[in-house]
Order: C-alpha cells, then sequence, then structure tokens
C-alpha cells in the first residue's frame, strides 16, 4: 500500500524507529501527550474563532454596550477622584 506521496509501509516503519530512537522511549508518550493536548487546543481555539465570526452582534446592542461601558467608566473616574479626597484630608490630618 502506498501512500499518495509515494511513500510506503517500509518507509514509514523506518520513520517510526527514527523517531523512537531520537525521542527515546520514555519521553515519547509524554511527547504524544503533549502533542495531544496542544492539537485540542488549537482545535478548540479555531472552533471559537470560528463561531465569533459567524455571530455578529447587532447594532443596537453594541451601541447599549458602549454606553454602558462609558457610565462604568464614569464611576470609576469618580470613585478614584473620591479615594483622592480622602487620602488628602488624611495626609492632612496627620
Amino acid at each position: 500500500m502506498n501512500f499518495a506521496n509515494g511513500l510506503g509501509w517500509p518507509h514509514l516503519l523506518i520513520l517510526c524507529i527514527v523517531v523512537l530512537l531520537v525521542f527515546g522511549s520514555k519521553r515519547l508518550p509524554d511527547t504524544a501527550r503533549s502533542v495531544g493536548r496542544s492539537l485540542r487546543i488549537l482545535k478548540a481555539e479555531t472552533k471559537g474563532l470560528r463561531k465569533d465570526d459567524e455571530e455578529e452582534p447587532p447594532a443596537s446592542t453594541s451601541a447599549s454596550a458602549s454606553t454602558d461601558d462609558q457610565a462604568r467608566l464614569a464611576r470609576m473616574q469618580q470613585q478614584v477622584e473620591d479615594l483622592r479626597t480622602q487620602l488628602a484630608a488624611r495626609q492632612g490630618h496627620d
């Protein structure tokens, strides 16, 4: 049985033996596990990217989100100013 690019079973066997010699029998299972995990992560990420590309948020949702973000930013800025005022007051009393 030949593969598409002309490699046969003897070539595949030789390749497996070379890989075994290079990585060693102790490191080979760990290496295979690492490669498997990496491929699973890559698959999940590409699936997530495709899903994100398919889902376009409606224009009204992004406008309200922007308004919510601006309101949250204004509240945070006010809190920072309040904390600065409190810090200045404490430093004045000390």
